[in-house]
C-alpha cells in the first residue's frame, strides 16, 4: 500500500535552491511528489536538483526570476513537457530588504514587491490556468511579518502582507468557480534559513555591533520555541499541498514557533 501523501502530484516550487524552498522540494519528493525546482540561482539550483535525482527522485531545474513573466511562462511551458500536468504551486522565492524607511528608495520598494508580491501574483493567475480542469493546490509563503511590523523591513512587511491578502482574494476566486483549486499562505517565524543569516548580519551592521552573537540570540529569543528550521515550514507546506487539507482554502498557516503570541 503505498501511503506517500502526493503520490501522483507535479509541483513547482519557486525559490528552491536553499532554505525552505529546498526542504520543501525534498518533502515533496519524499511524499512521492514529481518536482520542478525553480531560483534565480543557477548554480546552487542545478547542483541540488541534480544530487536528489541522483538518488532516484523525478526532479528537475529550471533558472527563473519570478518579477519575470516571460520566465514564468517558461517554467508553465516546462512543466507540461516533462510531466504534462501541474498539481501544486509554492510560490516560495522572496527576498527581504533589511533598511531603515528613511534610507528605502523607491526602487527598493518596486524590487521587493517585485520579487514578493508580483510574482506571486503571476504565477498563481499562470498556475490556475493549467490547475482548473482538474484542481490543485498553490501555497504562498508569506511571513509572519505580514501579521506583525518591524521598523527596518518596510518594504519586506507591506510586500508580505499584500500577499497574504492577494492569497484570500484567489482563493475566493477559485472557489467561486468550481476550479477546486485550493489556495493557502504559510507564514513562517523566525526560520535558519540564507535570508534570516544575511538579515541578522545586515541588522548587526546598522547596530555598529562586533559580531552577531547579540542579534542572533534577540532574534531566537523572539520566539518562545526559539529559531525554527526549514523543515519545520516544508512539513507544513506538505500538508497544505495534500488532499489532507483538501476543506482547506483562504486560510493562514502560522509555524513560528510563538513569535506573534509573544
Amino acid at each position: 500500500m503505498d501511503l506517500k501523501r502526493l503520490s501522483g502530484k507535479t509541483a513547482i516550487v519557486t525559490g528552491a535552491a536553499a532554505g525552505i524552498g529546498l526542504a520543501t522540494a525534498k518533502a515533496f519528493l519524499r511524499e512521492g511528489a514529481q518536482v520542478l525546482m525553480t531560483d534565480r540561482d543557477t548554480q546552487s539550483g542545478a547542483a541540488a536538483a541534480e544530487a536528489l535525482a541522483s538518488q532516484g527522485a523525478e526532479v528537475i531545474f529550471q533558472k527563473h526570476d519570478v518579477a519575470s513573466e516571460a520566465d514564468w511562462q517558461a517554467v508553465m511551458t516546462l512543466v507540461q513537457e516533462r510531466f504534462g500536468r501541474l498539481d501544486i504551486l509554492v510560490n516560495n522565492a522572496g527576498i527581504q530588504l533589511t533598511r531603515g524607511l528613511e534610507e528605502t528608495t523607491l526602487d527598493d520598494w518596486r524590487h521587493v514587491f517585485g520579487i514578493n508580491a508580483e510574482g506571486t501574483f503571476i504565477g498563481t493567475r499562470l498556475a490556475i490556468g493549467l490547475m482548473k480542469t482538474h484542481g490543485g493546490s498553490i501555497v504562498n509563503v508569506s511571513s509572519t511579518y505580514s501579521m506583525v511590523a518591524d521598523g527596518l523591513n518596510a518594504a519586506y512587511c507591506a510586500s508580505k502582507a499584500a500577499s497574504r491578502h492577494f492569497t484570500k482574494a484567489a482563493a475566493l476566486y477559485c472557489a467561486d468557480r468550481k476550479y477546486n483549486i485550493r489556495v493557502n499562505a504559510v507564514h513562517p517565524g523566525v526560520v535558519m534559513t540564507p535570508m534570516l543569516e544575511r538579515e541578522i548580519v545586515a541588522v548587526t551592521a546598522d547596530r555598529g555591533l562586533p559580531d552577531t552573537s547579540a542579534v542572533e540570540a534577540e532574534w531566537s529569543r523572539i520566539c518562545p520555541l526559539g529559531i525554527g528550521e526549514a523543515s519545520d515550514i516544508a512539513d507544513g507546506i506538505v500538508y497544505l499541498a495534500s488532499d489532507e487539507s483538501k476543506y482547506v482554502t483562504g486560510s493562514d498557516l502560522v509555524i513560528d514557533g510563538g513569535h506573534i503570541i509573544r
